[in-house]
């Protein structure tokens, strides 16, 4: 089991975040995420990227380098919004996840009651 449908948020965010850091590329993305353990082919990000972009979360321009002609992506506002918004969710929700891992036993009891 490979659980990408669990997994694809985490890709979304990544994505995201790198976009509001400053603008990347498809190819470079790819390299990016498998450098974490993602393992993408260009089939499955440019949709996402696309998806993105649709959404109002990422916005792109083309570039001509030599005979290539590569799209840009970056972050609009509502795309810096979202991340901000998606940073306070992560560390509250991996607080919870870490304390889990610290005190398992308190967790149970939280669900017992």
């Amino acid at each position: 089991m490979d659980h990408r449908e669990l997994l694809s948020g985490f890709v979304r965010l990544h994505i995201l975040h790198h976009a509001a850091e400053g603008e990347l590329y498809g190819q470079w993305m790819i390299e990016e995420l498998a450098r974490h353990g993602y393992r993408l082919s260009p089939g499955t990000l440019y949709p996402l990227l696309h998806g993105l972009e649709k959404k109002g979360y990422l916005a792109s321009r083309k570039s001509r380098e030599g005979k290539t002609v590569r799209k840009y992506y970056r972050a609009t506002p509502l795309g810096r919004r979202a991340m901000k918004l998606a940073r306070t969710k992560a560390a509250e929700l991996f607080g919870e996840i870490l304390s889990a891992q610290r005190h398992p036993s308190t967790q149970r009891q939280k669900i017992n009651r």
